[in-house]
């Protein structure tokens, strides 16, 4: 058996595994810097700025250093492990760009209308107009927009960023998908208010619904805006938690949940409850079938086969001349 075909693709590239594992090393290393440099950046600016001593400032830093350190590592692994430019990566102005970011946005709108929608028809989620000023409501809508688009963005491009897209490569779409959803359904267990067994199921369906947007573009603006604005019609619009976080001061409609909580999700939002998961089923079927919207034939090259290696240059040495 050769020992270097565990390692060495028929392209003369490293397998998409062995470059999966690189890409999450490379991440936690870059992590760590761009955290601590981030850290310390604020807390030399809360010296000279006092007021900026904030959760919204806080959350905002952590979510930049996710999202530097996975476009760090993503952009290191593509170039150096697979010769692939930049725009591999999928969030470049490529065309049709920002129709995508578009659809995606109306596509998370919608599908969280109608998760809500099933739920108040359950007579599970009643609503009324918020009391507070409308300033304070405008202000608050921009500035969650802000950190949710941080947010979104930071999990886009860790989640269906370069470890999916090398594994798509390597012809293992599924298990890609299997192992970027699986954790991202993982990680949200740690929020407070967690539902047994809804908030897992949901947050895995979720990440298959954005993994397949992401199939059928091959790019992250489609997957982003369903993520984004999803979040911030939950959060702003419809004042629920988001993912069991409470992150909207002035939404502009007061929620009240009368349950059941396998229905409504209770106290973790509606993306705990069954609710939610009627809604991710159906727009997930809908962006897999739907002719709206489709790669463009660049992306789909960048992202659908192995890059051969180049062969070295061989050095060549010219006899010399005796007669010079």
């Amino acid at each position: 058996m050769d020992i270097r075909r565990i390692f060495i693709n028929d392209f003369g590239r490293l397998r998409s595994g062995w470059r999966v594992l690189i890409f999450a090393a490379a991440f936690l290393a870059l992590f760590f810097i761009v955290i601590t440099f981030l850290r310390v950046a604020y807390a030399i600016t809360l010296a000279v700025v006092p007021p900026l001593r904030s959760n919204f400032v806080a959350d905002v830093i952590f979510r930049l250093s996710i999202l530097i350190s996975a476009l760090g590592a993503g952009y290191l692994c593509a170039r150096f492990l697979e010769g692939l430019p930049w725009r591999s990566l999928g969030l470049t102005r490529h065309a049709g760009w920002f129709r995508d970011l578009l659809f995606g946005c109306a596509v998370g709108f919608a599908a969280l209308v109608v998760a809500v929608a099933i739920a108040a028809g359950a007579n599970g989620l009643h609503f009324s107009l918020n009391g507070v000023s409308m300033a304070s409501i405008v202000r608050s809508a921009l500035s969650t927009a802000s950190l949710l688009l941080a947010a979104a963005l930071a999990e886009e491009v860790t989640f269906r960023g370069y470890g999916l897209q090398t594994l798509i490569r390597g012809k293992l779409v599924w298990l890609g998908v299997f192992l970027t959803s699986v954790p991202f359904g993982l990680v949200h267990l740690f929020n407070p208010n967690v539902v047994p067994v809804f908030t897992l199921a949901n947050t895995i369906l979720a990440g298959l619904l954005l993994s397949v947007a992401y199939l059928k573009t091959r790019s992250l603006w489609l997957p982003l805006g369903i993520h984004w604005l999803w979040n911030w019609t939950l959060g702003w619009v419809f004042g629920l938690p988001i993912s069991g976080l409470k992150l909207v001061s002035y939404p502009l409609l007061q929620a009240t949940d009368t349950g059941p909580d396998w229905l409504t999700g209770g106290s973790y939002g509606i993306e705990g409850g069954f609710a939610c998961t009627v809604a991710l089923t159906l727009f997930t079927v809908f962006i897999w079938r739907t002719s709206l919207i489709s790669a463009t034939p660049e992306m789909q090259k960048l992202t659908s086969e192995e890059n051969p290696a180049l062969p070295s240059p061989v050095l060549t040495i010219r006899p010399v001349d005796d007669h010079a």
